[in-house]
């Protein structure tokens, strides 16, 4: 999906995966006017650089979401934010909870406030199915994010900036996903898993790019968009990365789900359900929200990862694997 040539936009946390791949995407089709690659990361950046990432169009700034100030800065003449930055690695977040606070949530009401102050005209959030009952902190702090980001609508009022956030399941060719451990172990020949009943949903870097530039041009401000997304069982893909390896059952760790969910049925009276996506609409909304037309889910339904209509197989998830990370021997 190709973007106005004429805007500007900053993408936090943009030297992580979907960072990099997003201004890939961005770089291969229509150069907008300008885009900002705002991380803390300076090492990550320097290699942006020398990987390639040096079109006249790309500006790099070091800071971080925790800084309200940079980031006022960073905005300066900014048509789009792409909010990718955070803290995701469950156990991190449960050993650290107060950074995870501070970068997750604080954060969030950085970029809020710096975007109004700046003049965005449109905020697109990323957050994760773990938002969705959640068991662990930074699930929690995900979800505070979406309500934040939900609500800024409300601080922006009418004709300000618009806050939506995109919501999906794992990714691969993530620096988060298990496939790199996987791959590791198999060396040995033994792979470690924690329940084989366990299931995900899964998609591609190129797939969530391709949904958040989809909603990007959808949003009017308010909404959560959810994709239809298939799902795949832990079992399937130990089969695909480590064939015939030995599997070693640890069992579920400390704020782990067994099954994850997207959509919980409290969500899904205020969801609108469209041909590949659902969209969750603000329940209390306090500024203009044009809602959307489209059939709505069925009382009591949830949208579970085990339950889901859509299924990976292990050669599915092996041609997604080669796919997504073709320098990687799967």
């Amino acid at each position: 999906m190709s973007i106005d040539p004429n805007l500007s936009i900053l993408v936090t946390g943009g030297t992580g995966s979907f960072g990099r791949k997003f201004v890939q995407t961005l770089l291969k089709g229509t150069h907008p006017r300008k885009i900002i690659v705002f991380s803390r990361d300076e090492l990550k950046q320097h290699e942006m650089r020398a990987q390639g990432f040096t079109a006249e169009c790309m500006r790099y700034f070091i800071g971080d979401v925790r800084d309200r100030e940079r980031l006022r800065r960073a905005m300066n003449g900014v048509d789009i934010v792409i909010h990718a930055a955070a803290l995701k690695h469950v156990s991190a977040c449960e050993y650290n909870p107060i950074e995870a606070i501070q970068t997750n949530i604080i954060g969030a009401q950085n970029i809020i406030n710096a975007a109004i102050d700046a003049g965005v005209k449109k905020v697109l959030a990323l957050s994760t199915d773990k938002a969705v009952n959640p068991v662990n902190l930074y699930g929690a702090s995900k979800l505070c994010a979406e309500k934040l980001f939900v609500q800024g609508n409300a601080y922006s009022g009418s004709g300000g900036t618009l806050f939506s956030c995109v919501r999906y399941g794992n990714v691969m060719g993530s620096s988060g996903s298990v496939v790199p451990l996987f791959r590791e172990q198999r060396k040995k020949g033994a792979v470690s898993i924690t329940d084989e009943r366990m299931t995900r949903f899964w998609l591609t870097l190129e797939q969530g790019v391709d949904f958040v530039l989809r909603c990007l041009k959808d949003m009017h401000g308010g909404e959560i968009f959810v994709p239809k997304i298939p799902s795949a069982r832990l079992t399937d893909l130990v089969e695909a990365v480590a064939p015939g390896c030995k599997k070693t059952i640890t069992g579920i760790r400390a704020g782990e789900k067994l099954h994850e969910c997207l959509l919980s049925e409290d969500e899904a009276r205020h969801t609108v359900e469209l041909s590949d996506m659902f969209v969750i609409e603000p329940e209390d909304e306090s500024w203009d929200f044009a809602h959307r037309k489209g059939s709505h889910p069925q009382e009591n339904w949830r949208y579970n990862s085990d339950t889901n209509t859509e299924w990976l197989s292990q050669q599915q998830l092996l041609k997604l694997l080669q796919e997504s990370e073709p320098n990687a021997a799967c």
